[in-house]
């Protein structure tokens, strides 16, 4: 099969900020748009603090979850140093999207591992194309930090093989039993981490 065929999205950061959620939800959008879709958490100690990774992977036909480095085309980065960590996993043309707002993982507290110097900046400088932005600044902006999550997915939702309203419907319908004030703070997060990116890249409109 083409390797083109195939969309694969690695999503990384610590336990508790919702990688495996955004993933799944990224995956439902997939299967609501016919695809196949394969997925799963490569890297142990999903709860809060721990490091955490998950590898989708969608298209008409997905033998294998397992995403081999340098085929992404696009990295969620809910973390910086773990993107960072991942970014050998972009393809020459992908793209990484990181949140930069500094979350130091239990390891480097331990002094186990040092946390690197402007992690984006290190991606860039070795030729990564990086969008980077405070998704929890953000969150925070719009009064809840749980919104995080959210403005990542937004941050995604125009590097996708669909059209972003595709992944909308999907976090609506994640969060509508929670009803309509909680659907409508997704709804802003979605748009923010849209427009933080677009931002980024000097595309927002005026």
């Amino acid at each position: 099969m083409n390797q083109d065929t195939i969309t694969n999205i690695l999503v990384c950061g610590i336990g508790g900020q919702g990688v495996m959620t955004a993933t799944e939800i990224l995956a439902e959008a997939a299967i609501a748009e016919g695809h196949d879709v394969k997925k799963t958490e490569v890297a142990g100690m999903a709860q809060r603090g721990g490091v955490v990774t998950s590898h989708l992977r969608f298209g008409r036909k997905v033998l294998s979850p397992q995403i081999e480095p340098g085929t992404v085309q696009v990295l969620l980065g809910f973390e910086g140093a773990e993107a960072l960590r991942w970014s050998h996993y972009l393809r020459a043309e992908g793209i990484a999207l990181v949140n930069n707002a500094r979350l130091v993982p239990p390891v480097v507290e331990l002094g186990l591992f040092e946390y690197p110097e402007d992690p984006a900046g290190q991606m860039r400088a070795a030729g990564r194309r990086v969008v980077s932005f405070d998704a929890m600044s953000i969150a925070h902006d719009l009064g809840e930090i749980r919104l995080g999550n959210t403005v990542m997915l937004g941050a995604i939702a125009d590097y996708l093989p669909f059209a972003p309203d595709v992944l909308l419907a999907c976090i609506v319908k994640r969060f509508a039993r929670k009803g309509e004030n909680v659907v409508d703070a997704n709804r802003r997060a979605f748009a923010a981490g849209r427009e933080a990116v677009a931002k980024q890249l000097g595309t927002a409109s005026a």
